[in-house]
Order: structure tokens, then C-alpha cells, then sequence
């Protein structure tokens, strides 16, 4: 019998690998992000994150998640405010940067601290300063939902993107 669906459709209703998963999740491209956030202790912590949304303009709430087995993950689930960075496609150095483990992320990393004493980075795209509403854990990540206090923007920045595992800071080739 010869079924008139497309083999790709057939063969995603059959039961998939999480690395078939992984694969079908990175053609949604998305935007490349920092979150950073500072300790109780006062360390400065950082995390390329790709998972950002906007969750709701009134009030002014955002979304992102980070991995349960992430270092910095401590932090962030206690801390109070949090920045997040959308970077500019010249920041692929920095995304990397802030993306290795063990790296040493700040010390020369053009930033200052906000009002809450968050540190933020230098020539973004954009930058939201959120305080950190509330979080949800499910599956292997956690949910930070954050409201925003204060954020900026620069049109004359092209953004960098993530597309099928890699960053793109000169757009997709068509």
C-alpha cells in the first residue's frame, strides 16, 4: 500500500531519539543570549542561553531556561535581579566565551553594574533587567519567568543568531 504522507512525517509519528529531538528543536532559529546575575557573595556569574521569549507586555514579563546540571544554576535561583543580553553578531567570541565551563568570563569582559548590582555587558543588541518573578522546574531545565524593570535597544546592531547546533553572526546563507 502506498501512503500519500511524506516519509519525514511518517518517520517523526514513530518513537525518536533525544538526539532526533535535539536535531528537530535546532531548525528554529533563535537568538543567542548572557544572562547574568551576581552571588549573595558577590561573584558575577554568566550563561549563553538560546531559550528567551517574550512571555507578556502588560505587565513586561520574559522567559528562559537553563539546564538543572548548570554551574551557575545556584545563583540564579536565588538571586533577586538578572540580566539578560541578546547579542550583537560581533559577540560570537563572547557567547563562546560564556558558554565554556571553567572559563574565566568577566575580567575581560567590557561590562558595569546596574542598580541592583548586576553586572552588564557591553555593546548588546538589546538588554532587559528582570527581577527574578518566579521559576518552574520541569523536565531537565528550570523556567525562570522575569519581570522587567528597565530594558534598551540598538537597531543598528544585527543580532547573533543560533541555527541546527552553531552560531551565525552574518545571517543564513539562502
Amino acid at each position: 500500500m502506498n501512503s500519500a504522507l511524506p516519509t519525514s512525517v511518517l518517520r517523526s509519528a514513530l518513537p525518536f531519539s533525544q538526539r532526533e529531538f535535539r536535531d528537530a528543536l535546532g531548525q528554529f532559529a533563535t537568538g543567542v543570549t548572557i544572562i547574568t546575575a551576581r552571588s549573595a557573595e558577590g561573584h558575577a556569574v554568566g550563561s549563553t542561553v538560546s531559550s528567551f521569549n517574550a512571555l507578556s507586555l502588560a505587565p513586561s514579563l520574559v522567559l528562559w531556561s537553563l539546564g538543572l546540571k548548570a554551574n551557575s544554576l545556584p545563583v540564579f535561583r536565588h538571586c533577586t535581579h538578572y540580566a539578560i543580553h541578546v547579542l550583537a553578531a560581533s559577540q560570537k567570541p563572547l557567547a563562546e566565551l560564556f558558554a565554556r565551563k571553567g572559563a574565566d568570563r568577566f575580567s575581560h569582559t567590557p561590562h558595569h553594574d546596574s542598580e541592583h548590582g548586576v553586572p552588564l555587558l557591553e555593546g548588546c543588541s538589546a538588554v532587559f533587567e528582570c527581577r527574578n518573578l518566579r521559576q518552574h522546574e520541569e523536565g531537565d531545565h528550570l523556567l525562570f519567568i522575569g519581570e522587567v524593570d528597565r530594558c534598551e535597544h540598538h537597531t543598528d546592531r544585527a543580532p547573533l543568531l543560533y541555527h541546527s547546533g552553531h552560531m551565525h553572526a552574518h545571517g543564513f546563507v539562502r
